[in-house]
C-alpha cells in the first residue's frame, strides 16, 4: 500500500510540474477548459524590438493573443528597426505560437492592421471590414479565427481596432461586431482596443450582452494610465467564468498596458 501511495503522489507530482511548464494541457477535466487571454496594443513596434514584445508574450503563457496595430513589411520613420517586417509572423516563431494576420489598410509600402497568435490550430480566419462613415478616419476590421482547442471542439476568436474619432462612429462598428459574432455556432471571445471608455454607449450598452472578463484598470498612456480602453470580453455570459484578470502596469513595450484575462469555458 505505501509503495502505490507513493507512485500515486509521484504522479500528482509529475502532473504539477508538466503543467506549470506547458508541457500538458491546462486541463484535464473533460467538461471545464480554462483559456487564458492575452490582449496587447503593440504601436507598430515603435517603442520596443519584436523580440522584446515576443519575450513579454512568451513569459505570459497566454493560450491565445490579439494584437493590434501590427504592421507587416512597412517603412515608417519612427520605427526604422520594424522596417520591412512580418509582425504577426515573427511574433509567431518567436512566442511558438501559430498566427493569422488581418490587414485593416495600405500603409508606407506594406500594410497595417490586426493579428491573432494562437497555442491551437486555426480552423478558420476570416477578415471583416467594419464600418467606416464620413465622419471616420481610417478602415477597421475585426479579424474572426475559429479555434480548435480540443479535437472536434472549437470557440470563435475575435481581434479588433475601433475608430478612435468618435463614438458615433465606433457604435456603429459595435453593432456590426455583435451581428458578426453573436450568429458564430461557438462561444466567442473577442478582445482588443475600442478606443472607448467603460462609460461610453458603445461599451455600456453596445456589449451590454457580453460577460467582461478583464478588469478596469487604465491601460492608456502606459507610463501614467488615465484612461480604460483596452478589453476582453466573452459570449454568452452563462457558459463562461471570469477567473482572474490583469493589467500589466509598468510594461512600457508600447503606448498602451497589456491586459489578460483566465475564464473558464462551462457546458
Amino acid at each position: 500500500m505505501r509503495k502505490n501511495s507513493l507512485i500515486s503522489l509521484g504522479l500528482i507530482f509529475f502532473f504539477v510540474l508538466q503543467t506549470m511548464a506547458g508541457q500538458l494541457p491546462r486541463n484535464i477535466n473533460d467538461t471545464v477548459i480554462r483559456f487564458k487571454i492575452l490582449s496587447y496594443n503593440l504601436r507598430f513596434g515603435e517603442l520596443a524590438s519584436l523580440e522584446q514584445l515576443a519575450q513579454f508574450i512568451k513569459e505570459q503563457n497566454p493560450d491565445i493573443v490579439a494584437l493590434q496595430e501590427v504592421d507587416c513589411n512597412t517603412y515608417r520613420e519612427q520605427a526604422p528597426k520594424q522596417n520591412n517586417k512580418d509582425f504577426a509572423t515573427e511574433l509567431g516563431f518567436r512566442t511558438g505560437m501559430i498566427p493569422a494576420y488581418g490587414k485593416t489598410i495600405p500603409y508606407k509600402g506594406g500594410y497595417y492592421g490586426i493579428a491573432i497568435l494562437s497555442k491551437y490550430p486555426l480552423a478558420m480566419v476570416e477578415r471583416i471590414y467594419l464600418p467606416k462613415t464620413e465622419n471616420g478616419k481610417e478602415q477597421r476590421a475585426v479579424l474572426v479565427a475559429n479555434i480548435e482547442y480540443r479535437e472536434g471542439k472549437y470557440i470563435t476568436f475575435a481581434s479588433t481596432h475601433l475608430d478612435y474619432t468618435n463614438t458615433e462612429e465606433r457604435q456603429v462598428q459595435v453593432k456590426k461586431l455583435n451581428e458578426i459574432l453573436l450568429s458564430k455556432p461557438y462561444p466567442v471571445i473577442v478582445a482588443g482596443d475600442f478606443n472607448a471608455k467603460p462609460e461610453a454607449l458603445e461599451i455600456n450598452q453596445g456589449m451590454h450582452d457580453w460577460l467582461l472578463a478583464s478588469d478596469l484598470n487604465p491601460t492608456i498612456p502606459a507610463n501614467a494610465p488615465k484612461s480604460t480602453i483596452d478589453y476582453i470580453f466573452c459570449y454568452p455570459k452563462q457558459h463562461w467564468k471570469k477567473i482572474e484578470a490583469t493589467t500589466y502596469n509598468n510594461i512600457t513595450l508600447s503606448d498602451h498596458l497589456p491586459i489578460s484575462a483566465s475564464i473558464e469555458l462551462e457546458p
